[in-house]
Parts: C-alpha cells; sequence; structure tokens
C-alpha cells in the first residue's frame, strides 16, 4: 500500500503557493468541478502573482471530501486524461474545510470576516431554490420558508449568504463579490436575484439594503471543463503516477475554460495569468456553453443511455446520436445564440466533437443524464420557443425532453435499461405523482409537460406537446434509434 498523498510525502511540485496565505476566498460546493476548475485558475494565479487568495472549501453536507483534504493537508490531484496521454498535477490551495450541515455559524462567520474578498459557488441548478413555472425564488417551498423561519440556522446556501452578509454589514468587514460559477443562464444575474429575494422576504438591519447594492457585485461568468466522477480506475492510476496513494483525485479533461465580468467590490486574484478570459459579452459566451455544449450533453445521455451505452464516448460515437447532435447544434441552437465577438461556432463545434469522442475520460452517460428536471429548464424552453414563434417544431429539443422522459419517468411497461436507471432525477417523486393515472402516451408527457417542469409559455404549445408524446410513444414501441430517425427526417423535410 502506497503512502498518503500529503505536504510531507510529497516532494515535487505543486499548483499553489510555498507559503500558506489567508484565505480570501470562500468556496460553496466543494465537488469535483470546483477543484478542477476554479481552484485550478486560483492556484495558478497565485503562482504568477502571489496574493492572499487561498480558499475556504465547504461542503454542503458530505463529509468525504472534507476530512479526505483534511487529512492529505489540503493537497490533492487531478488526474488529465486526453487521446494525447495522462498527466498528473498536485493542488496546494484550500487552506481550510468545513461542512455547512453540521458548522453553520462558522460558514457564516467565515463569509463575514473581512479576510474572506470573494464567495464562489458550485452548488448546482438545485441549490438556487428557484420556482421551475415563474424562476423566482421559490420562498413557498419547504427549504427556503424554513430558512426563513429560523434566519440563525438556515439550511440552504441562499439562506446562508443571506444571513452572512447581513453579518458583514453588521461587522463593517467591507464589500464582498459572489461569483457564480454553475450553469446557468446569466449565473451572476441568477444569483443576485436568488439572494436579494431571500433578503427582501427577510429582517434586515437599517441601512442594510443601501449597503448591499452598494458593496456586493454578481458578476457573471462562464464556466467550461468537463470532469467525470471518481472511480477506482482514477485511484490507481494517480497512485501509478504519483506513487502515492490520494484519497479524493478529480479526473478531468485537459481542456479547460472560464469566461468572467470584471466586477469585484474588494479585488480578485490575476486568474488572467491562468488563461481566464474576462469579457463584457460573458452572458454570449454563456449560452454558448450552455446550449452548444451542455444541451447537446444532454440530448447525447439520453439517446446513449437509451441505447445502453455507458458512457459519453461510447453514445457519441453511434451514428443516429451524432446526427442528431449535428442537426441540433445547426439548425436549433445556433440560431438562437447572438454569438461573442470574433467566435467561430464551426471551430468550436470541431473542438466539441473532439471533447466528446474521448475515450481516455470515459465520462459517464448516467452522470451526464442525471438532474434533467433542472438542466433541461436551461436548455430547452428559450430555444425552443424561438422556433414555435416561427412555425417550426424544434425537432431535436424535442426528442431531448422525449428522451429524459423515457428514462427517468418512461410510461408503464417500459424499461428504459440499467444505464437510464442510474440517472439521478430529484424530481422523480414528483413526476411520478404529476402521471399517476395518465391512460395514455399523450396524456403521460402532458402531466409533464404541464405540470410546472417547464414554464407556461412553452407548456402551452400543444405543437411542441404532441411532438414529444410522438417521439415517446415510438422510443417506447419501436426503440431509440427509430425515434431518432423520425426526428431528423421531420427537420430535413
Amino acid at each position: 500500500m502506497a503512502e498518503r498523498l500529503s505536504k510531507a510525502t510529497f516532494s515535487g511540485s505543486v499548483l499553489g503557493v510555498s507559503a500558506p496565505p489567508n484565505p480570501g476566498i470562500l468556496h460553496l460546493g466543494i465537488g469535483n468541478f470546483h477543484r478542477a476548475h476554479a481552484a485550478v485558475y486560483t492556484a495558478k494565479a497565485m503562482a504568477a502573482q502571489g496574493g492572499d487568495w487561498g480558499i475556504v472549501a465547504v461542503a454542503n453536507r458530505s463529509r468525504r471530501v472534507v476530512d479526505a483534504l483534511a487529512g492529505q493537508d489540503y493537497h490533492y490531484s487531478i488526474l488529465e486524461l486526453s487521446s494525447a496521454g495522462e498527466r498528473v498535477d498536485v493542488m496546494d490551495v484550500h487552506r481550510k474545510t468545513l461542512v455547512a450541515a453540521e458548522q453553520t455559524a462558522e460558514l457564516m462567520a467565515q463569509i463575514a470576516h473581512p479576510d474572506i474578498k470573494i464567495v464562489t459557488m458550485t452548488i448546482s441548478e438545485n441549490g438556487y431554490c428557484r420556482n421551475a413555472v415563474t424562476g423566482d425564488l421559490d420562498i413557498d417551498g419547504d427549504l427556503i420558508a424554513a430558512d426563513l423561519a429560523n434566519p440563525d440556522a438556515p439550511r440552504t446556501s441562499i439562506g446562508q449568504l443571506g444571513g452572512a452578509l447581513i453579518r458583514r454589514y453588521q461587522g463593517d468587514a467591507g464589500p464582498l463579490t459572489i461569483l457564480s460559477c454553475d450553469n446557468l443562464v446569466s449565473a451572476g444575474h441568477t444569483a443576485h436575484a436568488m439572494v436579494s429575494q431571500y433578503l427582501q422576504a427577510t429582517a434586515t438591519p437599517e441601512g442594510f439594503h443601501e449597503w448591499f447594492t452598494a458593496q456586493v457585485t454578481f458578476p457573471n461568468a462562464m464556466v467550461d471543463r468537463i470532469v467525470p466522477g471518481m472511480t477506482d480506475g482514477t485511484r490507481s492510476k494517480v497512485e501509478q503516477l504519483l506513487g502515492l496513494s490520494d484519497a479524493v483525485p478529480v479526473p478531468a479533461e485537459r481542456f479547460s475554460m472560464w469566461v468572467i465580468e470584471d466586477r469585484f467590490a474588494a479585488g480578485r486574484p490575476a486568474w488572467e495569468e491562468a488563461g481566464a478570459i474576462f469579457s463584457d459579452e460573458v452572458e454570449a459566451y454563456e449560452l454558448v456553453k450552455l446550449r452548444l455544449l451542455n444541451g447537446s450533453h444532454s440530448l447525447i445521455s439520453y439517446l446513449g443511455g437509451l441505447d445502453g451505452r455507458e458512457t459519453i464516448p461510447a453514445s457519441f460515437e453511434q451514428d443516429f446520436v451524432r446526427e442528431c447532435v449535428t442537426e441540433l447544434l445547426n439548425t436549433e441552437y445556433l440560431p438562437s445564440i447572438a454569438l461573442p465577438s470574433g467566435f467561430d461556432p464551426q471551430a468550436y463545434i470541431a473542438q466539441l466533437f473532439d471533447r466528446w469522442s474521448n475515450h481516455a475520460l470515459g465520462d459517464a452517460t448516467a452522470r451526464v443524464g442525471s438532474d434533467g428536471s433542472l438542466k433541461l429548464l436551461q436548455r430547452v424552453p428559450d430555444p425552443a420557443l424561438r422556433m414555435l414563434d416561427l412555425g417550426e417544431v424544434p425537432q431535436q429539443l424535442a426528442l431531448m425532453v422525449a428522451g429524459w422522459i423515457a428514462c427517468v419517468c418512461p410510461p408503464d411497461g417500459f424499461d428504459p435499461g440499467p444505464v437510464a436507471a442510474a440517472m439521478i432525477e430529484p424530481a422523480k417523486d414528483r413526476l411520478a405523482a404529476a402521471v399517476a393515472g395518465a391512460g395514455s402516451t399523450r396524456a403521460h408527457v402532458e402531466a409533464i409537460v404541464r405540470g410546472g417542469f417547464f414554464p407556461e409559455a412553452l407548456a402551452e404549445r400543444d405543437e411542441f406537446t404532441e411532438r414529444v408524446a410522438d417521439f415517446v410513444r415510438i422510443i417506447t414501441t419501436s426503440g431509440v434509434r427509430d425515434a431518432a430517425r423520425a426526428a431528423l427526417d421531420a427537420a430535413r423535410a
């Protein structure tokens, strides 16, 4: 058994700084993506220009990563996997770890501390507690209602941020930037809206809202790196390359991109030294990524999952999947985006095709297909409504919704297979309740589309619901390949 990775056992170079700085950043959501993305940019920025930008890393509930990092002196490895080969880097940028559910008061005190200048977040779409229909904070939902009833011990990230900001104001701790690193349209605007609405609904001291408006910024940002789940193979490969065991290595592709609005109230690391792009066109970059990469990723996962393909590259190499994705990109997604200045969409698509074909990465189809009820809200309604308003039915977007339904809430009697069964769907119980008693495929689909899982503007479009039902019917009777062929034939007619 190899020795465990730690400051004492690792003698090579690390991505980070030799002298531990005071933490200047607090990150909510210490999953694989943060550790392979923003943490890497921060480590490289400090290596280039210094600064007190060490990170306090916060898990929501699980102690697994928190305890493992603490046991390794906050060292961990990133295993880059590409067709060109493998490489491993060791990180040392985190300075402290917390578990929000167990250390809520300490978390809020840490955010309120004047040393913390930036709060970054990867809390997933679900963490923003938005109402799926209105897009506003779900104030009447159980989670936010409980926080408002007990504001000194909030359980959601939104409630924790709200309470910490009040404490920061009371302690005169100075300005703060809250930077969302989640896959959301206008992520900064979304984070600002949810926190603002929470603060409007709770008691605040005199002068607080004026301070909040003037001293707290929420830049938009686009993040992009494929980071699959860790496996025993990841650990074995890292041990082989390092000669040390790592309890929490992170596998990742070589590609990485971060586009950020330069609106930081209390300074920031020199992330541009690590390759980050500061731009006033972040929202355009966001749409490029959310639709061309993320939206297509969803279609690949549902078609591939229903075809029994366990990984994204295994799914994408199927001709029918590749054809549907190509059609989605060029006819349904690209026309819906005002592209950033100087952006070459076909070069970007070619790069996506290469990334989706990375068998060395082997991203799991079930992982990408998980959380569909949250992800599709970002990837389907706006481009679908644009086409419907033009008198066209978006065939591939309808197929994507049908694939999601067939995977996570299929009509009675249809088995979507083991890959689909492994997809995690937080709305599974709500979906089951919505379709209870549906007497036909059309009724089953209509109960979902009109059941609060999509905005009313899309739910009211019968032509879209009917096409989704057509595809679910074909999938459950003839198979996903026939459904894909029907979508392609209709799009090309």
